[in-house]
């Protein structure tokens, strides 16, 4: 297996959630040079920051190393974006992997009741996040020849169930937004893609739906690797591709 990120820059945004925290964790096993995490969250950064430095510190003894940088960016807005790659070209060099799990999700609600803020929020988190941070990223890669780029989209984002225009738009836009610009960067050694996952086994999805059947939903662990997975050469051959991610049925 070809998942060699030892001299690697990880960028991992919304990487202090209940996924995003996996997806960190994941990285730092296989002891990239450098993770910058991205945050909103101070609680999440704290709480992560304490399991993650403990963890690096463990591989250092180990005589493996990691930079580990947390920062706060709202990357809905360009000029912060473009600041935190250039911050990060300035230090490294190069970005090799950009895993986004920036996201959310408002439903229940049919088009008569969802308000235009609530659309424009799903638009933001779901869909320009995911422009803004891949425009950025790609001009380096283009660049340098190399990266892997991969998102996070949703199997509602091929079929709505319904009571969930706005998510399931957002996340429609995502998977064309992927096969677009995987073809823009053809020949130029970049993949990009996106998973789609049904439920995520999270402490809030467990709140929200309590009566559910917890063992079939997907758990954030699994998926981080897969998300590892599609960032390394072992993935060469994936490009454009919308990868569904259930759980077990």
């Amino acid at each position: 297996m070809d998942r060699d990120f030892y001299d690697q820059v990880i960028l991992i945004t919304g990487g202090t959630g209940a996924l995003g925290s996996k997806v960190s964790e994941a990285f730092l096993n296989f002891s990239p040079r450098a993770i910058i995490i991205t945050f909103r969250s101070e609680t999440e950064m704290q709480e992560l920051r304490v399991k993650i430095l403990e963890k690096s510190n463990k591989q250092q003894e180990e005589d493996q190393h990691t930079l580990i940088e947390f920062v706060k960016v709202d990357i809905t807005h360009e000029n912060e974006v473009k600041t935190l790659i250039s911050n990060i070209h300035e230090k490294f060099g190069q970005v090799h992997v950009l895993a986004n799990i920036v996201g959310g999700y408002i439903g229940g609600k049919s088009v008569s009741e969802t308000s235009e803020e609530e659309w424009d929020k799903m638009m933001s988190i779901n869909l320009k996040c995911a422009f803004l941070i891949s425009k950025h990223v790609l001009i380096s890669m283009k660049e340098k020849k190399y990266g892997k780029i991969v998102h996070i989209s949703s199997a509602t984002g091929v079929k709505a169930n319904g009571y969930d225009s706005a998510y399931a738009a957002s996340k429609a836009g995502l998977i064309r937004l992927v096969e677009s610009m995987a073809e823009e960067i053809r020949g130029l050694n970049i993949n990009i893609n996106c998973v789609l996952p049904t439920i995520i086994d999270t402490e809030s999805n467990r709140q929200a739906m309590p009566s559910s059947n917890f063992s079939t939903w997907i758990p954030p662990e699994k998926l981080a690797k897969v998300i590892c997975f599609l960032s390394s050469e072992d993935s060469k051959v994936i490009n454009g591709v919308a990868l569904p991610t259930r759980g077990t049925s």
